[in-house]
Parts: C-alpha cells; structure tokens; sequence
C-alpha cells in the first residue's frame, strides 16, 4: 500500500464566504462520498478544510494500493465528477511518511 496527498482546490478563493445553495449540496455529496469511504474501511489519516488566507481547500491523506487507485478515488469524488461546478484536484504521492495507526 502506498500513501497519497489528495487537494481539492475550488472554483474560486471566495467560495468558502459565497457558495451557492447548489454548490453547497454538491460539498454535502462531497462529505458523504469521503465519509463512506472511511465507513467502508478506505484508510484516511487527515481529512478536511485547510483555512488558507490565499483561498480555502480541501485536503486528504489516504492509504490505496497505488496511484491509479488513488486518481480513482478523486475521480469519483462528487466534487470533481460534476465538473461544471469547475472544482480541481490534485494527488501526490508521499514516499515517506509516519502514519497514525488505530
């Protein structure tokens, strides 16, 4: 298993202060899609928002057994799958690291 730094990065720098009620359905999806994810056994060692002065994003370190598994899982990210709300992703892979274990 390797590990993986996914970012999601949104539309626009204001869009934590001025999302639309469409665009905050789609960050619910969004939240239910990883929740379920970590429900079903997807190892997630950080998960969530990271106040940015420059402009909010969304951040995740997850275990998957190699990069095309982890493009996978933001690929699948509602997020990202409804892709005129114009979100972006990026994933890098962490060649080494110390990882929480529960």
């Amino acid at each position: 298993m390797a590990h993986f730094f996914y970012k999601l990065l949104p539309p626009r720098t204001t869009f934590a202060h001025d999302m639309t009620a469409e665009e905050a359905a789609v960050m619910g999806q969004h939240v239910a899609y990883w929740k379920g994810l970590i429900d079903g056994g997807l190892k997630v060692f950080a998960l969530g928002p990271v106040a940015d002065p420059a402009g909010i994003f969304g951040i995740a370190v997850v275990e998957a057994a190699d990069e095309a598994a982890a493009r996978e899982l933001a690929r699948n990210d509602p997020a990202i799958r409804q892709a005129h709300f114009g979100f972006r992703h990026e994933i890098h892979h962490m060649p080494r690291g110390v990882m929480h274990s529960s």
